[in-house]
């Protein structure tokens, strides 16, 4: 009984010596698990407004087009560009299987072209690009857009 009675022990002193290992250990973690995107914008692009909006929730099986004037050109009309390159509309098909191939095989039926289009664009290029997506099947399309009020 005489245990139980001695409560004006001290508790011994929680040691700090091993978290700079676990620090440094999680640092080194995320240090080499984190991928930077380095990919420049070619085409100055302002995308349009829409009120209802939805997140991509899963970005590991998209491959982004952007749609706009080129940046510090004279050109007056819009370019595509895919991944660090401008193409052309009959090397969209190449390009995109190229975007295709650089996701995992498994993803490629649920593959998402996300069309990032200048709110200056017209309908036909748009048109254009859907239809030389079709003919590789790429058909799931998403639009972006900024978030906000239209009107």
């Amino acid at each position: 009984m005489g245990n139980f009675r001695n409560r004006n022990r001290n508790n011994p002193a929680i040691s700090t010596a091993s978290l700079p290992d676990i620090v440094f250990m999680l640092l080194f973690f995320f240090m080499t698990v984190t991928t930077i995107k380095n990919e420049e914008l070619l085409v100055e692009n302002s995308l349009p407004m829409a009120n209802e909006t939805e997140k991509l929730s899963k970005k590991d099986r998209v491959i982004e087009i952007f749609v706009g004037k080129v940046k510090n050109s004279k050109v007056d009309y819009f370019q595509i560009q895919m991944g660090t390159q401008i193409v052309n509309i009959d090397e969209l098909n190449h390009a995109a299987l190229i975007a295709l191939s650089e996701i995992p095989e498994e993803l490629h039926k649920v593959a998402i072209v996300s069309l990032k289009a200048d709110k200056k664009v017209n309908m036909g290029l748009i048109n254009d690009i859907k239809e030389q997506l079709r003919e590789i099947n790429l058909l799931k399309i998403n639009y972006t857009v900024v978030d906000g009020n239209v009107f």
